[in-house]
């Protein structure tokens, strides 16, 4: 009960600092009023890469519920009809990646679903490669591998993708990932390479959508890092996550802290006890809200005290 009460406060907190309250839900819609929604799901955004999933997820639904009230309630336009159903597919989707991050998957799994649904009424190319994306995580998540590649594989093959540098980089990173745990070594050293191609590319592609704000090299390494062991090739996945660390900014804070526990359990693999056990205790976590992450740290913590 304490902890329900804890979330309530904490996503009554992000409601008022990020202005959600003020989206209209009364009188005629303009792409203006679109643009804002984007800039606080922007804003929410950054508070996940930040500090992890923590209230988000009930932030998030909560915010679908008032755009929903608005599409019911309000008035407008056929292109403010389908940005408002895109931006409806990009709450549900970093709502589903807080209730991943909360350890909650069978409720990450409708979310990103029903991201999917809004996409696809939104007629919004990035939006619906961004919920294949997750869905192909959510099937990694829950063991479904082979089902992960082919949704990824899928993925890629849409204009977006093709398009878009970044999405491909990602999607041929997970790929890579999928494709290692179903014993496809070749597949995934040319998907790395592939990701490594399609960022390459970034530079001239503008700037970046925010929920892709998180895809630099650090993130990349990280990605291959995953694939490696994967793979069994444990010193190559440690120096790649040592490489993702160094290159991370500050205020990646919740990447900074997987990462981090990401190279401590590599570390145990190999049995080096002293550096993993540097490694956790130079870890802030104190500061995150991530079941996820925190589960990952104790069950390395209890490693290193039995």
């Amino acid at each position: 009960m304490q902890r329900r009460r804890f979330i309530a406060a904490s996503a009554a907190t992000v409601v008022l600092a990020l202005g959600i309250d003020q989206t209209p839900v009364r009188g005629r819609l303009s792409m203006s009023d679109i643009d804002r929604v984007h800039e606080r799901i922007g804003r929410l955004d950054a508070h996940f890469f930040e500090i992890g999933g923590g209230p988000l997820a009930e932030t998030a639904t909560a915010y679908v519920g008032r755009l929903r009230d608005a599409q019911d309630s309000c008035t407008y336009g056929g292109r403010v009809e389908k940005a408002l159903h895109g931006a409806i597919s990009s709450l549900y989707a970093s709502a589903g990646w807080a209730a991943h991050d909360g350890g909650e998957p069978a409720r990450a799994a409708l979310l990103h679903t029903a991201s999917l649904q809004s996409a696809l009424l939104a007629a919004d190319p990035s939006a619906t490669a961004r919920a294949w994306s997750n869905l192909a995580l959510q099937a990694r998540m829950e063991g479904r591998h082979r089902e992960a590649v082919q949704i990824t594989k899928a993925a890629l093959e849409s204009r977006r993708a093709r398009q878009d540098p970044r999405i491909a980089a990602l999607l041929h990173a997970r790929l890579a990932i999928g494709q290692a745990r179903t014993a496809d070594r070749s597949g995934a050293a040319r998907s790395l390479l592939a990701a490594e191609k399609a960022y390459d590319r970034v530079d001239a592609a503008g700037p970046a959508p925010t929920w892709l704000g998180f895809l630099s090299p650090a993130e990349l390494s990280g990605l291959a890092a995953i694939t490696y062991e994967a793979l069994g090739q444990y010193d190559r996945a440690e120096a790649a996550t040592t490489q993702a660390l160094r290159l991370l900014p500050p205020s990646m804070r919740r990447s900074h802290a997987y990462y981090s526990v990401q190279l401590a359990e590599l570390q145990l693999t190999q049995r080096d006890r002293a550096q993993a056990a540097a490694t956790v205790q130079a870890l802030d976590a104190s500061s995150l809200d991530s079941r996820r992450i925190a589960g990952r740290l104790a069950a390395v913590q209890r490693t290193l005290t039995t």
